[in-house]
């Protein structure tokens, strides 16, 4: 596709409805949505249950018609957590471990064992040559520092999964890691999170729980207990699941065209965050404004600015429950759509859109292997262009970024289905799933022009007269 020059482009846009986006009302959105009312709207909650209605009244106000289940504007669906019972014991050398604050399961296995606890350091060869694992429970010194191609996330699952197939293979009967200065950060970081087990659909892989030898994770103030010589390790593991109702917001508004208006521009988000967890800095709640309040606000705009103005080719905006706990609301709406799969022209998913630099942004889905329509990506292109003119970042998108963003989102099940599927966003921040992530600390200019930036390119989805194709060939490289 030939993309179009800046002037033409804002010609054939002339007619649109960009200017009804208002700072001002992503702003009092971005409140609404990231208030302490909603408790920091966890999956599976009555409070991702409230504001999911609060965003249903908003969809029945601005005249967009319900499309879920049942003519409403819900599709509810069951999540699974899978979680270690408090039930579960974790003892060394006498002394009671806490889940959570310290000591974490890295994988939900039911698992029972008193050993003798040794101590190998960092696991060199010429430590490892002074000690006999059989038998015992090995704790070993856990460096936080990656390669520089590498998230602590990969990091940790390659280095801790691969040396305790090691010790297991060697006869050990449990694996410690405990965490170095900089493992530590990242330990009490996620252990509030890890605490809370394990989500999945039902019979998805997250939900199924083995018998093997216990991985656990300790924070730097145990290190010193493990070092003492003469150790007894007791763990016994219980390991209990739950279901939970999570749901999605859909809602339409039909198309002025005859025949294109059987086909859908699907503006995607996601409503949910991390509810409450220890407290930082004396703040439990973890509100999520840019994560992903700012996406709601832009979704939101968008249906107000198309309600006012409707396009050619129908629109169909998803709100995704359950985003945080693995894509679920989205998995399960690529599975389940209420409207044919086949008449989604596009998706443009909105996610974390008003933090860092004003100037600057990042559309995930536009480089290969990641991109899956150069038609879509030149829309998209050709709209900044013609509104905030962002200089777009190249990096986050790329196959060996080490934060794998691409992959973090609810775009992801829609471009494996092959529906021509992009992501706005303004990148992470260090505020990022911490409860720093407040109102107050969003750039509502920014938002208003990355709102406008994918609006613009809904509306040329909307109105032109060929929908997107995907690119042949399209192959993730995972």
């Amino acid at each position: 596709m030939i993309l179009l020059s800046t002037a033409a482009f804002a010609q054939k846009q002339a007619a649109d409805n960009r200017a009804s986006i208002k700072e001002a009302d992503l702003k009092r959105d971005v409140y609404k949505l990231a208030d302490d009312h909603f408790q920091g709207r966890v999956a599976g909650s009555l409070n991702e249950l409230k504001a999911s209605a609060w965003i249903a009244e908003q969809f029945r106000a601005m005249g967009l018609q319900p499309a879920g289940d049942d003519g409403t504007y819900f599709q509810f669906f069951h999540i699974q957590r899978t979680r270690v019972s408090e039930t579960s014991r974790f003892v060394i050398g006498g002394k009671a471990l806490t889940y959570g604050p310290d000591v974490i399961a890295l994988a939900p296995a039911i698992a029972s064992v008193d050993a003798p606890l040794v101590y190998v350091g960092t696991g060199t060869p010429d430590e490892m040559a002074k000690v006999d694992v059989k038998g015992k429970a090995v704790a070993i010194l856990f460096s936080g520092t990656p390669p520089g191609d590498l998230s602590f996330r990969r990091f940790m699952q390659t280095t801790m999964n691969r040396r305790a197939a090691e010790f297991v293979k060697a006869g050990a009967v449990a694996t410690i890691f405990v965490s170095d200065t900089r493992a530590d950060a990242i330990y009490n970081w996620w252990s509030s999170a890890m605490e809370m087990g394990r989500y999945d659909l039902p019979g998805g892989p997250n939900t199924r729980v083995f018998a093997q030898a216990p991985l656990l994770w300790l924070p730097a103030s145990k290190l010193a207990l493990v070092q003492q010589p003469n150790q007894q390790f007791t763990n016994v593991v219980n390991v209990e699941s739950f279901s939970y109702p999570s749901v999605n917001i859909v809602a339409k508004l039909p198309g002025t065209d005859p025949k294109l208006k059987e086909e859908y521009v699907l503006i995607s988000t996601h409503q949910d965050h991390d509810g409450i967890r220890r407290a930082v800095a004396g703040d439990s709640i973890y509100n999520g404004a840019d994560d992903n309040a700012t996406g709601c606000a832009a979704a939101l705009a968008i249906g107000r600015a198309f309600a006012q103005k409707p396009g050619k080719r129908s629109l169909l905006i998803v709100f995704h429950g359950a985003e945080e706990r693995g894509l679920l609301g989205s998995r399960y709406f690529v599975e389940h759509p209420t409207v044919p799969k086949s008449a989604i022209a596009a998706v443009l998913n909105g996610e974390m859109m008003g933090r860092n630099s004003p100037d600057s942004a990042a559309l995930l889905g536009s480089q290969v292997p990641h991109r899956n329509s150069l038609e879509l990506v030149n829309q998209a292109m050709s709209a900044n262009q013609v509104t905030a003119k962002f200089k777009l970042d190249t990096l986050w998108d790329r196959p060996d970024h080490p934060e794998g963003w691409y992959f973090r989102s609810d775009h992801l099940p829609y471009a494996r289905a092959n529906v021509p599927a992009i992501c706005f966003t303004s990148l992470l921040h260090p505020d990022y799933h911490t409860p720093r992530d407040e109102p107050a600390r969003i750039d509502y200019a920014k938002l208003a022009n990355m709102t406008r930036w994918m609006y613009v390119t809904a509306w040329q989805v909307a109105n032109a007269p060929t929908r997107p194709t995907v690119d042949p060939g399209f192959k993730l490289e995972r």
